[in-house]
């Protein structure tokens, strides 16, 4: 049979609406931090124009001779929308047309079309952070500042994060949906589809597409540092650390150096605070949602001496054992 199942159909229909959507909100950021934006900044890229802090950056940039960005600079932005609706109305015209040639094509043209734009990304990138002005301020010998074309960068006293915004998560889940969609057809080709294989595939792109929010990360005892008092982490039972609305992630050897942080920089939007369960610090636990004690005995490294715990029968073992008082969370940030 040369025609699609409805469960393909439906999956480019759905892949239809996220490029669609993908053109109006940012596909790329680069995040910017350091220690004079506690904050950061951001420079996020949209299908048509680019977005954020970039008077603050281009000024920046003027220092170490680094050219200043402007939308009307780059013709991708002048094409790049009609592209991604093209691809957007030939995904929708696939799955109305029915057909499995239509779809192996349109699959291998947009994963050519990612390809593409990775490399004109990566060409960018170098351009912007090689070609540097003799004239500058500021200059390094040997010193180039290109952006990292995914993951982080340290570019002087700036480190670099470069991924995905939310627009680029769309792109992504779309081309997800296409894959998943070329994969029942040729599984169909060879025998009956079974009903787990397509929950298989289904659990797959929702779990990818989960992946986006930023969470807390172990740190690298005796390597990462404190964002507070600079200490290298040693001891991972008493490590806290706090997520703000652009997605940035500050990590803390001890909840009272989050705290002091947080105290000192009330400007920042933060978006949620963490802790690790102190009797299984691989487990990570909202301030809201944990169980607080302190004692003095517990000496942890800033003199915080507060333990976390996932549950209240945890807790008061350990606390009843070691004299420990409960506390709250919010008594802790006032």
């Amino acid at each position: 049979m040369n025609t699609l199942t409805k469960l393909s159909r439906l999956f480019l229909v759905l892949a239809a609406v996220l490029l669609a959507g993908s053109i109006f909100v940012a596909i790329w950021r680069i995040e910017l931090a350091a220690p004079q934006y506690p904050e950061g900044l951001a420079l996020l890229i949209y299908a048509d124009k680019i977005g954020g802090d970039v008077d603050i950056i281009n000024g920046l940039n003027h220092y170490i001779g680094m050219q200043t960005l402007h939308t009307e600079n780059f013709i991708e932005f002048t094409i790049l929308p009609y592209i991604i609706g093209f691809f957007s109305l030939v995904t929708l015209l696939a799955a109305i047309l029915n057909r499995k040639k239509l779809l192996y094509t349109l699959f291998s043209a947009f994963v050519a079309f990612g390809v593409l734009a990775m490399v004109d990304f990566y060409r960018w990138n170098y351009n912007y952070g090689h070609n540097l002005d003799p004239n500058a301020a500021i200059k390094v010998p040997g010193m180039a500042y290109q952006p990292p074309l995914i993951g982080y960068k340290q570019l002087l006293n700036f480190g670099a994060y470069s991924v995905p915004d939310i627009g680029g998560w769309l792109f992504i889940g779309a081309g997800l949906l296409m894959l998943a969609a070329v994969i029942v057809e040729i599984r169909l080709s060879k025998k009956q589809l079974k009903p787990t294989f397509v929950m298989l595939i289904l659990v797959s792109i929702l779990s990818f597409t989960s992946c986006t929010d930023t969470q807390p990360k172990l740190p690298k005892l005796n390597v990462d540092q404190c964002d507070y008092c600079k200490m290298t982490i040693a001891n991972d039972k008493f490590f806290a650390a706090c997520t703000t609305k652009k997605g940035r992630l500050y990590t803390f050897d001890d909840m009272s150096c989050m705290v002091q942080f947080i105290e000192e920089n009330k400007t920042i939007p933060y978006d949620n605070y963490y802790v690790v369960d102190f009797l299984n610090p691989n487990h990570f636990i909202k301030t809201d949602l944990a169980v607080l004690i302190q004692n003095e005995t517990f000496k942890s490294p800033m003199g915080g001496n507060v333990a976390a715990f996932s549950n209240v029968k945890d807790a008061e073992v350990y606390g009843k054992d070691q004299l420990a008082k409960k506390i709250n969370w919010l008594d802790l940030l006032n």
